[in-house]
């Protein structure tokens, strides 16, 4: 057993089954046996995944011009990157900020201890600036972004029965992990599906991330004025309920492998759901977060020129920004998978964002 598994086990115990939600948060976020909390969660080639930022600097550099962009029609502010991984998008896009003649201030939400300890070792020399949580920070002008954060949120795993919505919870019987169906612990659990017009036909289980609209209440109290950019794997509503998708979208990731049982090397594998961009563009705008367009990764990135930063001379760094960009803008990879939501509050709903020139506005019909 790891050590998550006899803490996590030891609660169950102690005070009966718990939420898929609460063994999530602890197999993940336990500050002394949680996946990220010590150390266990690693990005790139040594670790169990890759983000576009650990492919390479293009990413951050791209992203930066996006971010200018914005800082100019705000006529200022600051930066605000959520959940800083090993501090390589910041280090990144910080570069980028300075190669455009900008110098801005710099604020990264981590709670994990383990990263915060590595992104202050990579970003040395940089001035950036160190929260705990949204909760503790000021209320500012400027841009709040992430990437790769929100599906990483702890949540509800939810089946339809014939009885009608049922929520998963976590018990444990004779030395394992065992699911069982209760009634939801959560009015909220059905007010999430009946505010998004969705019905779940029986024998269907889907996951439901209310941290992600809490984090967007917090998010939208935070910031008087600016954008918000939600870079991730997920999709609208349309397309995260079909059929095909009726046992969810769970996923755990150990040394680049996938892996459908969550309650297998607990602690120290990762675990994710996608998301449902259509609910945080509905809460957003319950917040005061309007849309202001949603694309797929590869359509931004070539909104924003990905393709003028590669000059095609052919030394080292270049042919890995190649091979970084065939991989950001690969079909049925990356470029599509990943999506971009932008939000904005306190601006004309009539601006005009480079990173969304190329958008299929198509895809807003579905926010």
């Amino acid at each position: 057993m790891t050590p998550a598994e006899k803490f996590i086990a030891g609660t169950i115990l102690n005070k009966g089954p718990i939420t898929f939600r609460e063994f999530m948060e602890l197999a993940l976020y336990h500050p002394q046996v949680g996946y990220y909390s010590t150390g266990k969660g690693s990005i790139g080639r040594e670790g169990d995944y890759y983000t576009s930022s650990s492919l390479g600097s293009l990413f951050g550099r791209v992203l930066a011009k996006q971010l200018a962009q914005m800082l100019e029609i705000l006529g200022g502010g600051c930066l605000v990157e959520m959940g800083g991984g090993l501090g390589h998008l910041a280090k990144d896009v910080l570069e980028g900020m300075r190669n455009l003649d900008r110098d801005v201030p710099y604020f990264i939400i981590e709670k994990s201890p383990a990263f915060k300890d590595v992104q202050r070792e990579h970003l040395q020399g940089f001035p950036v600036e160190w929260v705990d949580s949204l909760e503790d920070l000021d209320s500012l002008e400027g841009i709040f972004f992430s990437n790769e954060l929100v599906d990483a949120f702890p949540v509800h795993m939810v089946e339809m029965t014939d009885e009608g919505l049922k929520e998963v919870l976590v018990d444990w019987r004779a030395g394992k992990f065992r699911e069982i169906l209760a009634p939801p612990t959560t009015l909220e659990l059905k007010g999430y599906f009946r505010e998004l017009d969705v019905e779940l036909p029986s024998g269907f289980r889907t996951e439901v991330n209310l941290d992600a609209l809490e984090w967007l209440q917090v998010l939208s109290s935070r910031l008087e004025r600016g954008f918000l950019i939600t870079i991730d794997y997920g999709y609208p509503s349309h397309e995260l309920y079909q059929d095909y998708r009726r046992r969810g979208t769970l996923m755990a990731y150990y040394r680049h492998q996938t892996e459908e049982d969550p309650y297998v090397r607990v602690g120290e594998q990762d675990l994710t759901t996608h998301v449902n961009f259509s609910a945080l563009a509905h809460w957003g705008r319950k917040w005061g977060l309007d849309v202001t367009g949603f694309t797929d990764q590869a359509h931004f990135l070539l909104g924003l020129g990905i393709l003028n930063f590669l000059s095609g001379k052919g030394d080292m760094p270049e042919f890995k920004d190649r091979l970084a960009a065939k991989a950001l803008l690969l079909p049925g990879g990356m470029g599509d998978i990943f999506k971009v939501l932008i939000q904005h509050k306190g601006i004309e709903p009539t601006i005009s964002l480079k990173g969304l020139e190329r958008a299929p506005q198509r895809e807003l019909f579905f926010l």
